[in-house]
């Protein structure tokens, strides 16, 4: 039996990050800094097989993910993954935490920011990213499978979140606590025959 690897990490700081915005499906760049922190991911996995990378159509996800590929000529294929992008939080894109928190108050905003079950007005729960995520694992493990290939992903906090939840088999409590790091890769073994 082998295995496979698949290497998930999240796209370098951007400037709604830095600005404490909430981002979800806007397009923010990234920072001087979210760039460093790119590098860091890609020295990380320099000397990782990586055969098919998968990145959203977020240009902060793209442009992690070129850092990454600078170090692997042997990257095949570029597949984009919207079942990966980051979490929709609707009505509160484009504004900062700050004032949502001045606006609503603090349990609102964690309910909103954190809260399992709680999508903010046309957004996304965790729980409804949960479903998208699973659906994208099982069609990548089979995919893995059938074309004997490693893979990275570069992703978003809140998708990688419940991504880890899944192959991690972790709680509610524990994936709503998580910080989800922009310098560090989480790495997951798919067995094969």
């Amino acid at each position: 039996m082998k295995n496979l690897k698949i290497y998930l990490f999240r796209h370098g700081q951007t400037y709604y990050n830095k600005n404490k915005i909430f981002t979800g499906w806007k397009d923010s760049r990234l920072t001087s800094l979210g760039k460093k922190q790119a590098e860091i991911i890609a020295k990380k996995l320099k000397n990782k097989q990586i055969d098919i990378a998968f990145q959203t159509s977020l240009s902060r996800s793209k442009d992690t993910l070129k850092y990454v590929l600078k170090y692997h000529p042997e990257c095949k294929e570029i597949i984009t993954a919207n079942r990966m992008i980051e979490r929709a939080y609707g009505d509160l894109e484009g504004k900062s935490h700050k004032i949502i928190i001045e606006k609503y108050g603090k349990e609102q905003y964690e309910k909103w920011h954190r809260g399992w079950n709680k999508p903010p007005k046309n957004g996304e729960s965790f729980k409804m990213i949960e479903k998208r995520v699973k659906i994208f694992i099982k069609n990548l493990t089979n995919f893995m499978k059938k074309n004997k290939v490693n893979v990275c992903i570069s992703s978003h906090g809140n998708s990688m979140r419940l991504f880890r939840k899944i192959m991690e088999k972790a709680t509610i409590k524990e994936t709503c606590s998580w910080n989800i790091p922009y310098d560090k890769y989480f790495e997951y073994n798919i067995p094969v025959n």
